[in-house]
């Protein structure tokens, strides 16, 4: 298989879901995938990810709006008009099929004579590293391997769109992230529309070209995954997207779209992102704190734990408590110690005071 060249972008355009009288699933998004890029849709349980990329594969028809492939409306379209493929949680394969059986198994549908449908599903394996697994079942795979199998079977339909539901939910942590990096690479060799489902915020971070972030059957945010992690849109990105502790502050003044902030008789200067002098709130990474800093917020350490790569600490100061992580290891700060917390130039982020989670 060479690359895609049928990839295509998805649209959505004021899209609602109700499910009965009104239970609303997504709630008027609009949306636009681009071609050849892999999109993720993150959020909590409920959020609308699911029934949204159900929706561009056909198996939830939206209530209003409407949603195109390429230049094409499948809006009314069942999943069998729609040329796209979906790699889904539960890996779906047939445990009485051979491997080459499972891949092949939708080229019998798509016109291919048997020549043709076997030299594709070998070229599926080896894309995804099963040369040779051919005859055998999936119950002698492993996890990992399975869900391979399932990747192929999607690939070799050479799809405008390639949809992945919570693929790597089922796999220990080790093959979470091997699998995750192979699909990542299949996805950019290939040039692949690639939408992927997943409440994996590192997973997420780890694959995407670019993140949406749903919440409450509407769109958080969207962005690359440096953009989310760097510059959350809301409380709730800011939580959601990495760890972040959220500190109450006050804008001193603002001068050149720069706002100096005091946080406990300790001053910062930051990007204003829109906002005016008064109450104010700071988004920071646990990564972003300078512990023991010349010139900072005075905290005590409350916790002090080590994780092998890093000592985690939790730190009290007047507001509350804050966590941070540092790659010091070797001189860990001691509990009931007082230190000196600074903050990174880049990093931190304003949010209005009366942001909610």
């Amino acid at each position: 298989m060479s690359i895609n060249s049928k990839a295509s972008p998805v649209s959505f355009r004021n899209v609602t879901k109700i499910y009965g009288k009104d239970v609303v699933a997504v709630d008027n998004i609009n949306l636009e995938i681009e071609a050849g890029k892999l999109v993720t849709l993150l959020g909590p349980s409920g959020c609308g990810k699911t029934t949204t990329l159900r929706m561009i594969a056909g198996l939830e028809m939206a209530t209003k709006g409407a949603i195109l492939i390429g230049d094409r409306d499948v809006t009314l379209l069942p999943a069998t008009d729609r040329d796209v493929s979906m790699v889904f949680q539960s890996y779906a394969l047939f445990p009485h099929m051979t491997v080459m059986e499972n891949v092949s198994y939708g080229l019998g549908f798509s016109g291919f004579d048997k020549s043709e449908t076997k030299d594709r599903a070998a070229q599926g394996l080896d894309l995804v590293g099963l040369k040779g697994y051919g005859d055998r079942l999936p119950s002698e795979l492993s996890g990992g391997q399975q869900q391979r199998v399932a990747v192929a079977r999607a690939l070799v339909l050479e799809p405008q769109v390639l949809l992945f539901d919570e693929p790597l939910s089922n796999l220990d942590a080790k093959l979470r992230r091997q699998v995750r990096e192979e699909i990542r690479e299949i996805q950019q060799n290939l040039g692949l529309t690639v939408v992927y489902v997943t409440h994996d915020q590192e997973e997420a971070l780890a694959v995407s070209d670019e993140i949406v972030v749903m919440r409450n059957a509407g769109i958080a945010q969207i962005g690359t995954p440096r953009q989310l992690y760097d510059a959350p849109a809301d409380r709730f990105v800011a939580d959601f997207i990495g760890e972040a502790n959220i500190i109450p502050c006050e804008v001193i003044s603002v001068k050149n779209e720069t706002a100096e902030i005091d946080i406990a008789g300790f001053k910062h200067s930051l990007p204003s992102r829109g906002l005016s002098a008064g109450p104010a709130q700071l988004a920071v990474r646990p990564t972003r704190l300078k512990l023991g800093a010349a010139n900072g917020i005075e905290m005590q350490v409350e916790k002090a734990t080590y994780v092998g790569s890093r000592m985690e600490y939790t730190l009290r100061a007047g507001f509350g408590e804050i966590f941070a992580v540092s790659e010091n290891v070797d001189e860990p700060l001691a509990v009931g110690s007082t230190i000196n917390v600074g903050l990174d130039a880049i990093g931190p982020v304003l949010l209005p005071k009366d942001q909610g989670v």
